[in-house]
């Protein structure tokens, strides 16, 4: 086995986007290239429905894929193809842009005024930038969820774990999505393909993500009790941990336990040309694009 070493910690930022939605990103714009094929985390969670009400009114996409997931509220979608519905808690939406799409993104707290999800923007290759726009939403209950011996839970949004995959499917980036909860004090060790690009986003409690410095054999829980072991603080809420090259990872959930998404995808490794939500790969292509939308041709008809 290949341990992962981390690579970064770091918070997300407070940021307004959309209508004035406040948010907080965990990655965006800078540097895409550390984090390929992935180029955006949003967090958007809120208890003030006067902060994400006036939602993400009709703007264009195109040359990426956007995952939303649901924890808390609604979201109402629709966009220039006809397609409207709403995700509820639970429920994930992958929309493939491609050649272009014109879509709204309005969010509807619960009954207390709480809305809570995410949103992860993914590339796709050069070879699909004009692909055929699509859109895969998927109910909570469909999403399957394994509870191991000591009490650890996965929910596979996208991908195989476990022995279970994911009911989104045929994804560009080929990724890896979970919603993972790690119980008070357990440690466990979680298997990543050794290519892939891989980060935590944790957003619930708090625990230690090993880092590759010590030896495999050193307890976390002794790290942890002040010995002197290399190894990270604990990472509590918002907290974003990139991780280098291996095929595993390991955490010690703190008293309250640990709630975090675990991602990973294999890079494109492709030059990027990015202008808000169209992202190319070269400066005509995005030119190109921008031209469409003053024109009205940025939406293509079906082939």
């Amino acid at each position: 086995m290949s341990f992962r070493p981390i690579k970064s910690v770091t918070q997300s930022v407070a940021t307004v986007e959309g209508a004035g939605v406040k948010l907080h990103r965990a990655f965006g714009f800078d540097s895409p290239e550390l984090f390929d094929p992935y180029l955006l985390l949003d967090d958007f969670r809120n208890e003030n429905p006067a902060d994400y009400q006036r939602g993400f009114p009709w703007h264009p996409h195109r040359g990426i894929e956007t995952i939303t997931y649901v924890l808390t509220g609604s979201v109402e979608h629709e966009d220039s193809l006809g397609n409207q519905g709403t995700l509820r808690a639970g429920s994930v939406q992958w929309m493939t842009a491609g050649s272009g799409i014109l879509h709204q993104e309005m969010p509807k707290g619960n009954a207390q005024g709480q809305m809570h999800g995410f949103q992860l923007w993914a590339n796709l290759p050069a070879s699909l930038k004009m692909t055929k726009p699509n859109y895969q939403d998927v109910d909570g209950k469909d999403i399957p969820e394994i509870i191991d011996d000591d009490g650890t839970q996965v929910r596979v949004i996208v991908g195989k774990f476990w022995g279970k995959r994911g009911p989104v499917e045929g994804i560009a980036a080929d990724p890896q999505y979970l919603d993972v909860f790690v119980p008070a004090h357990v440690r466990k060790t979680f298997r990543i393909d050794t290519y892939r690009h891989a980060f935590a986003y944790v957003f619930g409690g708090a625990g230690a993500f090993e880092d590759a410095a010590p030896p495999r054999g050193v307890l976390l829980e002794k790290e942890l009790m002040g010995e002197g072991m290399n190894i990270r603080d604990m990472s509590g809420d918002r907290t974003l941990v990139r991780f280098g090259a291996g095929d595993e990872i390991t955490v010690l959930a703190g008293p309250e336990g640990v709630r975090f998404l675990l991602i990973s995808g294999a890079p494109l490794e492709e030059p990027i040309a990015w202008h808000g939500p169209i992202v190319m790969n070269t400066r005509a292509e995005l030119r190109q694009a921008i031209d469409d939308l003053k024109n009205g041709t940025f939406i293509k008809p079906a082939l």
